[in-house]
C-alpha cells in the first residue's frame, strides 16, 4: 500500500516522469483491469456511469491535493491522516452528488494555477477566482465536462494499464517510459478522441431515454394493433 501512496504523490506536482512511473507498481492483472476500465470510461464514462467515476475521482482528489492545499495555505502540524479522511469524504460526495466533484476537479487545478501566477505572497488572490469561477463554469457545463473528465481519466488508465500489463514481456515499455512526454501526448490524444466521441457522437442520457420511450410506444402500438386484428378475426368468424 505504501508503494501506491508514494507513486500517487508524484501527481501532487508537475512531474510527468513520476506520473508515468505509476505503471511499475501495478501487477499485470491490475494493468489489464485498468486498461479495460479506461476503455469503458473513454467510450461511455460521461453518461450515467459518471456517478461511479466521481466516487474514486473524489478519493484521488483528496489523496493528491489535500496535502498540497495545506502546504500552500501554510497549515502545518495537521493530522497526517487528514488526506485519507478527505479522500473518504470526497468519495462519498462523488457517489451522492457528482457535480461537486466536477467543481473540484476543474476548480482546484485552475485555482492552483492562478495562485502560482499570483505568487506566494498573493496566492489566495489567484487561487480563489480560479477555484470559484472555474468550478462554477464546469458545473454549468456538467455534461461535456463529465465526458472530458472521464475521457482524461480513462485515457490515462488505458495507457498506464497497458504499460503495466506489458512491461514484463517487452523492454519497449521501459524505453517508452524514458520519454514521459510521449506517454502524456499519447494519453492526451486518446482523451481528445474519447471526448469528441462522447460529446458529439454518443447520444446524451436524455436522448437515450427519449429513444427508449419511443421504442416502448411503438411496441405498445403494435401490440394494440395485433389485439385489434385478433378481435376483428373473432368477430368475422
Amino acid at each position: 500500500m505504501d508503494a501506491y501512496i508514494e507513486a500517487l504523490k508524484a501527481y501532487q506536482t508537475f512531474n510527468p516522469a513520476g506520473w508515468v512511473a505509476l505503471y511499475r507498481v501495478l501487477p499485470m492483472w491490475a494493468g489489464i483491469v485498468c486498461g479495460a476500465l479506461g476503455l469503458v470510461l473513454l467510450l461511455m464514462g460521461g453518461g450515467r456511469l459518471f456517478r461511479l467515476v466521481a466516487g474514486p475521482l473524489g478519493a484521488l482528489i483528496g489523496l493528491a491535493w489535500t496535502g498540497v492545499l495545506l502546504a500552500r495555505f501554510s497549515l502545518t502540524g495537521m493530522d497526517p491522516r487528514l488526506p485519507t479522511l478527505a479522500a473518504a469524504v470526497l468519495a462519498a460526495v462523488g457517489f451522492i452528488f457528482p457535480p461537486a466533484i466536477i467543481y473540484l476537479a476543474v476548480g482546484i487545478p485552475l485555482g492552483l494555477l492562478g495562485g502560482e501566477i499570483a505568487g506566494p505572497n498573493d496566492f489566495i488572490l489567484g487561487f480563489a477566482p480560479g477555484l470559484i469561477l472555474g468550478g462554477l463554469v464546469a458545473v454549468v457545463l456538467s455534461r461535456p465536462m463529465s465526458a472530458i473528465i472521464s475521457s482524461c481519466l480513462g485515457a490515462w488508465l488505458l495507457v498506464i494499464g497497458g504499460m503495466a500489463a506489458l512491461h514484463h514481456f517487452s523492454g519497449l515499455v521501459g524505453a517508452l517510459a524514458r520519454q514521459p512526454w510521449g506517454i502524456v501526448l499519447a494519453a492526451a490524444l486518446f482523451a481528445v478522441a474519447g471526448s469528441i466521441y462522447q460529446i458529439l457522437v454518443r447520444p446524451s442520457p436524455e436522448e437515450v431515454e427519449k429513444q427508449q420511450a419511443e421504442r416502448q410506444r411503438l411496441k405498445k402500438r403494435k401490440e394494440e394493433q395485433r389485439a385489434m386484428e385478433k378481435r376483428w378475426d373473432v368477430t368475422r368468424k
